[in-house]
């Protein structure tokens, strides 16, 4: 079983920072891909962004440049960079380890970015 705990999350004024982090039990986390996704108000769980095991990067095209994602082999930790944050990127952040058949998810860390 894998265990992923975010945390990070928080109010942030428009034009800030935040990073999250995720820590993730278990022996998965080597070998999983790991990613980023969030959920606004009304709308659908979307993608943010993934680093594979071999360390490659993918990102929406709503977040390309200004976030960052990044993991920590020897924490069991990934990361996620966010600058300059715009309200739109309100949302709660969800964790995800993904290797075969295997996907898990963590319970979310909000980030609400408001003046």
């Amino acid at each position: 079983q894998v265990q992923l705990v975010e945390s990070g999350g928080g109010l942030v004024q428009p034009g800030g920072s935040l990073r999250l982090s995720c820590a993730a039990s278990g022996t998965i986390f080597t070998i999983a891909h790991m990613g980023w996704y969030r959920q606004a108000p009304g709308k659908q769980r979307e993608f943010v962004a993934v680093m594979t095991s071999d360390g490659i990067t993918n990102y929406a095209d709503s977040v390309k440049g200004p976030f960052t994602i990044s993991r920590d082999n020897a924490k069991n930790t990934v990361y996620l960079q966010m600058t300059s944050l715009k309200p739109e990127d309100t949302a709660v952040y969800y964790c995800n380890a993904r290797h075969g058949n295997q996907n898990y998810w963590g319970q979310g860390t909000q980030v609400t970015v408001s003046s």
